[in-house]
């Protein structure tokens, strides 16, 4: 495709933001304003936001690449400035935003919508004793990367998990959910196309922080490739990944990760309205297996930006 082709070619990646994200987003925003350069891009600005603001927005700017994780840029709220000032985005609108990144309020949807998930119960005050059998993950509603999240195996450990998730939440909520013991997978949707499943297996079966940003001993498999798989399992996830986005009404690009219990059924965790676009991020991977490159990628999902959704 010629550049006279391009829907946008002046082009603002935003990046950084003031959530806990904010070094994940900058490495995303480096990679996807280099990615849309290579593609053609001949526009492509950079901007860093240091606050939950549109300051540093250039002028002229035909679109906006939300790299942006956690917080205003992930709960809806650059969306809406977006909106207000016309401007067309990548990625879901508000309400989506607002919903994926609330993950009480996205079981919710889940469970209206019929789609497996895990067991869960939500607590506002601190509970003297853990509220589902052990092992159980204790996580903040609202945030993302893992920060805060924590995986309870013995009594001893559900008081400091629940204070170190209350602390992380901006309500003092804490989500507290039954820990599937299984593979766990992850599932790009983009325009309603589902990208191959990608399956993540953490040195000790735990995907957190570490596992996802800083080591480089998490494997990362395509289970299409296990003969041990059987089809109808990816066919399930894959129709659950539609599901789950089209539950919370997203729009041009999300990811939806899995567990897969003991009997190989595959329970969704959460939706990402902004996934990850690092080196280890798993959109990419998928893409790539998919055939497409990393600017082929980030060039399809800024063909999807629109303004007005959702």
């Amino acid at each position: 495709m010629e550049n006279n082709e391009l829907k946008y070619r002046r082009v603002a990646v935003l990046s950084g933001g003031t959530s806990a994200e904010r070094e994940v987003s900058l490495e995303s925003g480096r990679n996807v304003a280099e990615a849309l350069k290579a593609a053609g891009v001949p526009d492509v600005r950079l901007v860093v936001l240091d606050s939950d603001s549109l300051a540093g927005m250039p002028d002229g700017a035909e679109a906006a690449y939300v790299a942006l994780h956690g917080g205003w840029g992930e709960n809806g709220g650059v969306q809406a400035a977006l909106e207000e000032r016309g401007i067309p985005y990548t990625g879901p609108g508000p309400a989506a935003c607002a919903l994926a990144m609330d993950k009480i309020a996205t079981k919710r949807a889940l469970d209206a919508a019929g789609i497996p998930n895990a067991r869960w119960v939500e607590l506002t005050s601190p509970a003297a004793e853990p509220p589902l059998p052990l092992p159980l993950v204790v996580k903040p509603p609202c945030d993302g990367s893992s920060i805060g999240i924590t995986k309870v195996v013995s009594p001893d450990g559900w008081a400091a998990a629940y204070d170190l998730a209350r602390k992380a939440d901006p309500d003092g909520r804490v989500l507290a959910e039954e820990y599937i013991d299984g593979r766990e997978w992850t599932v790009g949707v983009v325009d309603g196309a589902v990208l191959p499943v990608v399956e993540i297996q953490a040195p000790d079966g735990w995907y957190g922080y570490e596992a996802k940003y800083l080591s480089n001993a998490t494997r990362y498999v395509f289970p299409e490739d296990d003969a041990s798989v059987p089809r109808e399992t990816l066919e399930e996830a894959r129709r659950a990944a539609l599901a789950a986005f089209a539950a919370a009404k997203c729009a041009g690009v999300s990811r939806v990760d899995f567990r897969l219990d003991s009997a190989g059924r595959p329970f969704v965790l959460e939706i990402n309205t902004a996934p990850g676009m690092t080196a280890h991020s798993l959109l990419p991977k998928a893409a790539a297996r998919a055939g497409m490159d990393f600017p082929a990628l980030c060039r399809r999902v800024l063909e999807g930006a629109c303004c007005g959704k959702v």
